[in-house]
């Protein structure tokens, strides 16, 4: 991976897109994240976090439209993005991305496949494709919907505008925010966290907010009692029921 570091210690992955000055995706950059996500897979990997410095990512690199338009080649721009995003999205174990300076565009789609998103003061946000006279192309009209609602997206996807930090956490973009030099900090430091919590039951929590979102409440319901007892059979069940009534801090195991 010539454009991603990838490093694991204590049962954290940490993720640091590594193309200067701005991050901009290109097909290499988006190669290597999908290897560096395949890499988190990993069942020792407990949770991860996805950075980049100064600028999370700025968004797509523009300069390989040029070479679409030319060829005729609509969807070659977004997919390769799509997928990475969806197999981060699908990872089963809790996830951050750290956000400094700019995540426009893909940048942003790319944040939305975390968990949960931890801006810097100074960070900005957005989906400026319009201002391209395009749209969106790997999530971005989808994700953000659901996560801010669907007028919120509408307007930040007609204007095309750049959200700040504190209005992101406003409207339920950011989870938290902090100093732009602790976020990563932060961020790593939550993860550790994670890492050491019932990773089996975190990836339940995923599969049954992810399946049974869009589904009619009975569903969504039987997904949830689906994964609950998938839970309930794992060891960290036992190690938790088991320290509640001893009264003692439970020491999980992610097994």
């Amino acid at each position: 991976m010539e454009l991603v570091d990838y490093s694991f210690d204590a049962g954290v992955a940490l993720i640091r897109l590594n193309r200067p000055p701005v991050n901009a995706l290109n097909a290499a950059l988006i190669s290597d994240l999908a290897e560096a996500f395949d890499a988190a897979a990993d069942p020792s990997v407990r949770a991860v976090v996805l950075t980049g410095s100064p600028h999370f990512a700025a968004g797509a690199d523009i300069t390989g439209f040029q070479a679409s338009f030319d060829a005729g080649d609509d969807d070659r721009q977004a997919s390769g993005l799509t997928e990475a995003i969806v197999a981060f999205e699908s990872l089963e174990k809790p996830t951050i991305a750290a956000i400094t300076g700019f995540a426009l565009g893909g940048g942003l789609e790319l944040s939305m496949g975390a968990d949960f998103r931890y801006l810097g003061e100074g960070a900005k946000v957005g989906q400026p494709e319009i201002l391209l006279g395009i749209i969106p192309g790997a999530g971005g009209t989808q994700r953000l919907a659901r996560i801010v609602g669907a007028q919120r997206c509408k307007e930040m996807c007609m204007t095309g505008r750049q959200v700040g930090a504190e209005e992101a956490l406003a409207i339920g973009l950011a989870d938290k925010v902090a100093p732009d030099e602790g976020v990563l900090a932060l961020a790593t430091a939550d993860a550790a966290s994670f890492a050491n919590g019932p990773t089996k039951a975190y990836a339940a929590v995923k599969t049954a907010i992810r399946i049974g979102y869009d589904l009619p409440l009975a569903g969504g319901i039987g997904i949830e009692a689906e994964q609950f007892a998938t839970t309930f059979r794992t060891q960290d069940a036992r190690i938790g029921v088991a320290a509640f009534i001893a009264k003692e801090r439970p020491e999980f195991t992610g097994e």
